[in-house]
């Protein structure tokens, strides 16, 4: 191979990483700091919906909210004193059977109906097979994965919780998404 093809061959290759580079988020928490590898292409609709949110400082000073050991920690819709915040449209839900809730995950919390997303989001922090898709139900959409800091969402996932009101499963001691950052 004489240079000029080789040096051809080393753009395209550079070029080729950069396009494919996924968009990953900094999680500040009050605990540390995580940060996720976005699923751009498997779930474009989720991704582009939490990138909104980010990009407009909806997360900066929320709290985790909802925190089931050995289950997942979810957080995004509340401020401190389990003021919930006002969110965007629901969302359709993008679960697939290829894109698992396991150990890491970020996916999006919604209700009965699938299709209700908005802002919150959890961690799964062991693998949670049943909230995959299947032919039996819906699942719950994965849009990225923890790919530095696990050991934060494991620390949050330890957290003494108790009841706030109606609200079970919640952190006796706020802990708080500080601000999300995207970085691409």
């Amino acid at each position: 191979m004489n240079l000029k093809s080789l040096v051809i061959f080393a753009t395209a290759l550079l070029l080729s990483t950069t396009l494919n580079a996924a968009t990953t988020a900094i999680i500040k928490t009050s605990l540390g700091e995580m940060e996720v590898k976005l699923y751009d292409q498997q779930a474009p609709i989720t991704t582009k919906n939490f990138i909104a949110y980010v990009n407009s400082g909806f997360y900066n000073d929320t709290i985790f909210h909802r925190v089931i050991p050995g289950f997942m920690v979810q957080g995004g819709g509340f401020e401190k004193g389990m003021v919930k915040k006002p969110t965007n449209a629901p969302i359709q839900n993008e679960a697939k059977p290829t894109t698992p809730n396991k150990r890491g995950t970020l996916s999006m919390a919604r209700t009965n109906d699938p299709n209700s997303a908005t802002a919150q989001f959890f961690i799964n922090v062991v693998d949670n097979h049943f909230l995959n898709k299947s032919s039996s139900q819906a699942g719950y959409a994965v849009f990225g994965e923890i790919v530095r800091g696990m050991e934060v969402a494991d620390q949050i996932s330890a957290t003494k919780t108790g009841r706030r009101g109606p609200y079970g499963d919640v952190p006796v001691t706020d802990i708080i998404i500080e601000e999300i950052r995207i970085n691409k």
